[in-house]
């Protein structure tokens, strides 16, 4: 089961009314404007690509993905200047000090690599919870439009086959996030920084360009 999926599903078990199996609607269910429906679809790629908060995390993750290539080519450039300064030594150093040297700059290139596989891969983390980390922070606002559209389930469009008696609430979900989150400033709207930096990943620079 796909991640967007299984918390949508997570939504209409969470918030079943109680008045839905009693029968009758209260008078705010059927003021609010929502289309009274059992059964609603939303399109969580819609929501996330559409609203202020989702347009601002996939902006604030392409910026995080240049700033890594940027810094790659950087420290490349730096390290190759550096061992051109190095095999312009050989023939002005001892063996055994031209060894040191170029150990200690081996050692340095090795740790350098580490850091950029370590940077890259918490990338690929964030721009991999990303869409989760969202549904989970708009999750009370489709709740809210399940209880007044008087639903007893909020299901992923994208898994419907045949609709009849069916309402997508998409647009109104986008309008309501807008409302209610804006671009998530303030409110975690930043992708997620969990997970363990110690996967195993490759090359730093490749993966950052080719992301």
């Amino acid at each position: 089961m796909r991640p967007l999926r299984a918390l949508l599903m997570s939504v209409a078990l969470l918030a079943v009314p109680a008045w839905v199996a009693g029968g009758a609607v209260p008078a705010l269910a059927q003021n609010v404007g929502v289309v009274q429906s059992d059964i609603l679809v939303v399109d969580p790629e819609r929501l996330f690509e559409d609203t202020r908060m989702g347009q601002a995390i996939t902006a604030r993750l392409q910026q995080e993905r240049e700033d890594l290539i940027a810094l790659n080519r950087k420290l490349e450039t730096e390290l190759e200047a550096e061992e051109l300064a190095l095999t312009e030594q050989r023939d002005k150093t001892s063996p055994e000090n031209f060894r040191a040297l170029a150990d200690a700059f081996d050692e340095k290139v090795q740790q350098i690599r580490a850091d950029s596989q370590r940077r890259v891969r918490q990338h690929e983390r964030n721009r991999e919870r990303a869409p989760l980390d969202f549904m989970r922070q708009v999750e009370p606002v489709l709740v809210e439009l399940m209880r007044e559209a008087g639903a007893s389930v909020v299901m992923d469009r994208r898994t419907v086959l045949l609709q009849d008696d069916v309402v997508d609430i998409t647009s109104a979900a986008v309008q309501r996030i807008d409302a209610t989150l804006g671009d998530g400033a303030g409110n975690d709207g930043e992708p997620s920084q969990a997970g363990s930096e110690d996967d195993a990943a490759g090359d730093g620079t490749e993966n950052a360009t080719d992301n």
